[in-house]
């Protein structure tokens, strides 16, 4: 069994970070041609989702979207403040599955797979596990 691999990167305030080709050289590197890609985020205040990576406007338009649909709000209780980036997090989700095919992820002509940082700057992992199947 193939251990993950682990990724980093160090973010900003919020943004969201196009990790694809992270995912393509991971399955190229695991030589599995045909199975599923997992990648999980292992942090409560960011997430990993697939997404539109042609257009810049269309992440804009996401944080702005999500920061309009949870802002932060003095009645939260989280004592660190940052329950507002919990609740991004919470609906964006901790993983995508993504198909593998002929040694490649099998996306759309234009998704990108994205970390998506709600609470930075900070230091980030995530971690890209291949399965042959």
């Amino acid at each position: 069994m193939l251990m993950p691999f682990d990724c980093s990167l160090q973010t900003e305030k919020e943004g969201f970070y196009d990790i694809t080709a992270a995912v393509r050289e991971t399955i190229r590197k695991s030589g599995v041609t045909d199975g599923l890609c997992l990648v999980y985020c292992p942090h409560t205040t960011a997430g990993i989702t697939i997404n539109e990576n042609a257009d810049p406007d269309v992440v804009r338009d996401l944080l702005y979207g999500l920061g309009t649909a949870f802002p932060d709000r003095s009645e939260f209780r989280h004592a660190e403040g940052n329950s507002a980036a919990h609740l991004k997090a919470s609906c964006i989700g901790s993983s995508v599955i993504l198909m593998v095919e002929n040694g490649a992820p099998v996306l759309g002509t234009w998704q990108g797979v994205y970390f998506c940082e709600f609470d930075g700057p900070r230091a980030r992992k995530y971690l890209i596990k291949v399965i042959a199947g």
